[in-house]
């Protein structure tokens, strides 16, 4: 006798009755706890963690419907349904960065003034913090119940309590914020040559500006990321009048602390990552652990 329907496969057919109605026309994009993503057709829906704080969610995902984003944002479709327990988002599908794209052929400069445009934006209604800080430390707890790394915890140690998600961001740095900007955010839409636009507002909420800027800053530290895509991003952000640091100048003293956040969050993923399949760190994984241990020398 059959089981009963995974979560995957009810998305699946919510997908395809809401989508092109093809049931060769679907993906499963992503599978987790936190967010398990179906494309039907043109359609996209997105489960969220079960534990999400669906007023909360429910202000996210009207901010990126709000006119005031408009073109910055990937907005909403008009579809909220409750599947197996998690809350459930309907959103146009957008054609997402290529896997095998080289870094310097990435679209860096279309980030960071989507980025500037959002930090920019007066919010439209109350939200709640951007999560980022609360990612950092799920990520940290993840790795302490793995293996606990002395050179992360350290670097974790010696950030600041706002960092750790121990204490709220300094009011005087408060902005409309992504709260988990990667390459993986972004998206074409419509497919496959239209406007980029940015995707996944889970975490997004008021905090820190500089916290999005943190992780191509962060692999630039790191040695990960050419200095002339760092350049590049960093340049377009300014040129396009972004807050988070000053038009001119040195940033590093805007962007240490998110930063250094950034590689201690990314190195706990990468040995709880690596402790569960049985292996050592990959060489972007090391090159990370590597400058959570340079962190924790100095700090």
């Amino acid at each position: 006798m059959a089981g009963a329907p995974t979560l995957t496969d009810a998305l699946r057919a919510r997908a395809i009755a809401a989508g092109s109605g093809a049931v060769h026309d679907t993906a499963v994009l992503a599978e987790r706890s936190d967010g398990t993503v179906v494309r039907g057709g043109g359609v996209v829906l997105k489960a969220h963690a079960a534990d999400s704080d669906r007023e909360a969610l429910a202000q996210r995902v009207a901010v990126a419907a709000h006119s005031s984003l408009a073109g910055v944002l990937l907005p909403p479709l008009p579809y909220v349904s409750v599947l197996h327990g998690r809350p459930v988002t309907a959103w146009p599908y957008g054609e997402p960065v290529r896997r095998n794209t080289e870094p310097e052929a990435a679209p860096w400069e279309e980030a960071a003034v989507l980025l500037a445009r959002l930090h920019s934006t007066p919010p439209p209604h109350a939200l709640p913090p951007m999560r980022g800080p609360a990612k950092a430390a799920r990520a940290v707890a993840r790795m302490r119940a793995a293996r606990p790394d002395a050179a992360v915890l350290d670097a974790w140690a010696g950030l600041p309590a706002w960092a750790r998600d121990e204490a709220p961001s300094p009011s005087h740095r408060q902005a409309l914020c992504h709260g988990d900007l990667h390459l993986g955010q972004l998206v074409r839409h419509p497919p496959p040559d239209g406007p980029w636009r940015l995707i996944d507002v889970d975490d997004l909420g008021m905090g820190n500006p500089a916290w999005d800027l943190a992780r191509p800053a962060m692999w630039f530290a790191a040695g990960v990321l050419a200095p002339g895509v760092w350049c590049r991003f960093l340049g377009a952000y300014r040129a396009a009048g972004g807050p988070a640091v000053p038009g001119q100048g040195d940033p590093w003293p805007y962007l240490d602390v998110p930063a250094r956040a950034l590689a201690v969050q990314t190195a706990a993923t990468a040995v709880a990552k690596s402790v569960a399949e049985g292996r050592v760190l990959d060489e972007m994984e090391q090159a990370v652990h590597d400058a959570c241990r340079r962190m924790a020398q100095v700090s």
